[in-house]
């Protein structure tokens, strides 16, 4: 049985540290493990599956003799150094949007678009977690009856915008408990001059905003939903919009989703119900199916189909 050199990209991050346990319960037969960051995190220790492993500063050379990727580092950092990564014949499963829109990278959630895998040329997206969880509901619904429409809105959780955004939250709270002024550094967006605190609050803007009046998140959800249903980012065939809010909670990104079915006459409450009772992965979490958890499923596909190499474009 061939086994991986694996390298985490980002694996000090909150997605990293949830790549570091899903890859220990993952089934991919692991010979060796390689934790990259940056210079700011490089020479701490993680743990995987019991053995110290010290951390590393991301340089190209980092991926020499890697067959795996998995990567959580923030869309310039996979940019930057994933396509080193594919030039020395690493393939790589990349958690941010930095790949997602290009239409030669396979956007992929394993429930829904598996068969995309076999047209990755060394990069595979994951799909923001928001898009996630939705299309493995909906997958099902669309199967059996088809969609024509949907219309979500999502409540996203502190944590969707990373370790220190969470930090933030929990550090406006305790502040706002203590009487004292709540300091605002990072939400909504955290290049833009004005901010607000999100502990106590709710902010109804996910990234920045797009010439169209959606946030970019909002964009995503839209984009994403039909490039993964319907291999085409711009399909008509399914109306999809969305509203994102961001909300002062931890960990799980909540939605309400409204669709239209193709099938009028023969769908049912009940018989959706009892297709979403059957069906995989629609139980989810933002930093597990919506991040961590995707991404190694993915791996594992990659695994199984015999399609951890590079093929040329």
């Amino acid at each position: 049985m061939r086994e991986y050199n694996v390298a985490i990209l980002g694996a000090t991050g909150a997605v990293g540290t949830r790549l570091i346990q899903q890859l220990e319960q993952s089934t991919i037969p692991v010979k060796s493990v390689k934790f990259l960051a940056s210079s700011r995190s490089a020479g701490k220790q993680l743990a995987f599956k019991g053995n110290p492993i010290t951390v590393e500063e991301t340089t190209p050379d980092s991926f020499e003799g890697v067959d795996l990727v998995l990567a959580s580092a923030g869309g310039a950092v996979s940019k930057r150094f994933l396509p080193e990564a594919v030039k020395r014949g690493a393939v790589c499963v990349d958690n941010t949007s930095a790949f997602r829109m290009d239409p030669d990278v396979p956007l992929v959630v394993p429930e829904v678009n598996e068969s995309a895998l076999e047209r990755h040329h060394g990069i595979i997206a994951n799909p923001n977690c928001s898009t996630i969880q939705m299309v493995v509901a909906l997958e099902p619904i669309r199967q059996a009856f088809g969609l024509k429409q949907v219309i979500v809105s999502t409540y996203q959780a502190a944590s969707g915008a990373g370790q220190q955004a969470w930090n933030e939250m929990n550090a406006q709270a305790q502040q706002h408990l203590n009487g004292e002024e709540m300091t605002s550094t990072i939400y909504p967006v955290k290049g833009e001059a004005k901010h607000y605190p999100l502990a106590f609050n709710l902010l109804p803007q996910i990234d920045v905003f797009e010439d169209g009046g959606y946030t970019h998140e909002e964009w995503k959800m839209i984009h994403e939903t039909k490039k993964i249903m319907l291999d085409d980012m711009d399909a008509k065939a399914i109306k999809v919009t969305a509203t994102c809010v961001r909300v002062p909670v931890g960990i799980g990104h909540g939605e309400a989703v409204y669709f239209e079915v193709k099938d009028e006459q023969n769908a049912s409450r009940e018989k959706i119900q009892q297709l979403l009772a059957k069906a995989p992965g629609v139980v989810s979490d933002n930093l597990l199916k919506g991040a961590a958890w995707n991404t190694v499923q993915i791996a594992e596909k990659l695994v199984e189909k015999n399609l951890v190499s590079v093929t040329k474009r």
